[in-house]
């Protein structure tokens, strides 16, 4: 019952001057929002990673040249060749596809377009490896491969930005000067939440790229796929112990080039994007303590103007614990109505964003529910000095105190 009145009267003091109560609750608002707006956008960004990563293969592995480093492989190291991924398909058990991949910029014309892009020189093997399909047309033959055609696959955002709502399949283009036929177009993936777009891209077949576009027999790197159910972690061992077999690597000899599981991939950007939105919750949490701080200050300001009223109430016979329960009560309020305000507009703007940049939106109750209790637990803290202070004032002097 005692409770209820407190309630009661912390409404009525709030309805006598509402705009101190909103810039009091505001803080609190403020910090209760940007936490679960951080959280949220964190998990949403890890989710849509996450899945891009799944969408490769979860047993997907890369073999590359050089030192693996934060942007892909550092370091001078010889280039790979195609009996290396011969090699590796020869003499790996359980394997799915072994695709060698050799890449270049290139300038693609047509009538009245132009684009440049990733030219990417593959095998079929490549389109199974990175779960690529074609969505008209079809892929490449065994005499494509064989005797290096003239012809390509089309990414969906290549192919807008040179045919548009015309019909591409068929025709033909020029690639740094060599006449190609498009035979296929791919299914789209979709942009990244990273920025990169995977449907910017033509692939033609690895013999015409050594031959027409990079002159050399180079292959860049060497995707890898197990079958469903095999140990990456062996066939990982496999390949690197060939690899160094045939790069002529002694036993006490750095290795010249790595190997990287798909798994390693997702757990390292697990990691990093859980620590960092860890980081920035933990940024956002200094608002809600800042709010805290700001309820307290106005609960003292509450209780110098209040003396005579507290006074007046304790000479007619309130305890000391029954004002110190009233002036709780408010800060209470006072930091729930500031935290559910910032939960709504926490999970406002966190949907909005995730919209903004393609991420899924990822809410569970604790990412809702414990800003909100942090922020009622601060009204209980921040909110215990003014009610202490008010509820040990003496009778006679409160009221003798000039407001």
């Amino acid at each position: 019952m005692m409770t209820l009145q407190a309630f009661l009267i912390a409404i009525r003091q709030m309805q006598k001057n509402p705009l101190r109560a909103m810039l009091t609750a505001l803080g609190v608002m403020i910090g209760v929002a940007a936490v679960i707006a951080m959280v949220v956008l964190g998990r949403g960004a890890t989710a849509d990673i996450q899945g891009q990563l799944a969408g490769l293969g979860q047993n997907l592995l890369f073999v590359q040249p050089g030192q693996p480093g934060m942007g892909g492989a550092r370091g001078v190291a010889s280039p790979f060749a195609d009996a290396d991924a011969a090699a590796i398909k020869r003499s790996v058990p359980g394997l799915r596809a072994v695709a060698a991949v050799a890449g270049a910029p290139v300038r693609i014309l047509r009538a009245g377009a132009s684009w440049s892009t990733m030219s990417v020189g593959v095998t079929n093997d490549y389109l199974v490896a990175m779960k690529w399909q074609v969505a008209a047309g079809r892929d490449f033959t065994d005499d494509d491969e064989r005797v290096g055609a003239a012809v390509c696959l089309l990414g969906e955002t290549t192919r807008q930005e040179l045919f548009g709502a015309e019909e591409a399949l068929g025709a033909e283009i020029r690639v740094n000067g060599a006449v190609v036929t498009i035979v296929g177009l791919l299914k789209p993936k979709g942009r990244a939440s990273t920025g990169m777009d995977p449907d910017d891209t033509i692939m033609m077949p690895l013999s015409f790229v050594h031959r027409r576009i990079l002159g050399n027999s180079d292959v860049s790197s060497i995707m890898v796929s197990a079958n469903d159910g095999e140990d990456t972690a062996r066939i990982q061992e496999d390949i690197i112990a060939l690899m160094r077999e045939r790069r002529h690597l002694g036993p006490d000899q750095d290795a010249n080039f790595f190997v990287r599981d798909m798994k390693e991939v997702e757990e390292m950007v697990g990691s990093i994007t859980g620590m960092l939105g860890s980081f920035l919750a933990a940024v956002a949490a200094i608002s809600l303590l800042v709010g805290g701080i700001g309820i307290m200050n106005i609960m003292l300001v509450a209780v110098s103007e209040r003396t005579r009223e507290i006074g007046l109430r304790l000479a007619l016979g309130a305890r000391g614990r029954d004002v110190m329960l009233q002036f709780l009560v408010e800060a209470i309020v006072l930091s729930t109505l500031g935290g559910v305000a910032g939960m709504a507009i926490g999970l406002g703007g966190a949907w909005a964003a995730t919209r903004q940049i393609g991420a899924p939106f990822v809410v569970d109750a604790p990412v809702v529910l414990v800003p909100l209790a942090f922020s009622i637990a601060f009204g209980v803290v921040f909110g215990f000095l003014p009610a202490r202070k008010a509820a040990r004032l003496h009778p006679i002097e409160a009221l003798r105190h000039e407001s």
